[in-house]
């Protein structure tokens, strides 16, 4: 079982580890710094020593590298997260509750019916049978004040159920398994992009300005 220390620390960017097992260009370790896509957030990518990591398996946490890896199991070493690129989707995880949030205030609760995080931007898919930009002015007008205003974001778990992560910013609660910022803050100035996916079917994609 592979120690999740970006789920203590997320702001952690360096860490020492223990390879466990290697196989080609795939190696577990004992811990890591390394996300591994989840909660519609892509997988981190950095350096295990000098040697890229190119992408995390969710499933078992399996390290895919650029290459072949020079060193052996039972080997201390050091984990370098690509900090830029990791960020980048923390504030923009967290600028897509925050949408989502304007979004049930000023529109309704709608079906989500898809979402991803990657480093260039954020999205929400809706059942909606509308123009989402139309709204998208009183959107920002909600939002102004938690990006202008440091609002606390807290993540924590259920005890009854300790394996469900739940983001919390003000009064709102969302179930998450990705990662995010302290702060609203944080996220800073952001812009939105409509993109119709068929009849019924509404985008928004989230953009850091």
């Amino acid at each position: 079982m592979t120690k999740l220390l970006f789920y203590e620390d997320a702001y952690l960017r360096e860490a020492k580890a223990r390879i466990v097992k290697i196989e080609d260009n795939v190696v577990w370790l004992d811990q890591t710094i390394f996300f591994a896509e989840s909660g519609g957030q892509e997988s981190d990518q950095g350096f295990i020593n000098s040697i890229r990591v190119v992408d995390v398996r969710p499933e078992d946490f399996g390290h895919i590298l650029s290459e072949k890896p020079n060193f052996n199991v039972g080997d201390e070493v050091k984990l370098v997260l690509d900090w830029d690129r990791r960020y980048r989707m923390m504030r923009l995880h967290t600028a897509a509750h925050l949408v989502s949030i304007a979004v049930e205030e000023i529109i309704g609760r709608l079906e989500i019916i898809g979402s991803h995080v990657s480093p260039e931007k954020s999205r929400l898919d809706y059942a909606f049978d509308g123009i989402i930009s139309d709204y998208f002015d009183d959107i920002m007008k909600f939002l102004k004040p938690y990006l202008e205003k440091p609002y606390n974001i807290v993540i924590y778990r259920k005890p009854e159920d300790p394996h469900i992560r739940i983001w919390r910013m003000d009064r709102w609660e969302i179930p998450c398994s990705g990662l995010h910022v302290r702060s609203t803050t944080e996220v800073g100035d952001i812009r939105l992009k409509r993109r119709n996916l068929g009849k019924g079917k509404e985008r928004i994609e989230i953009y850091l300005a």
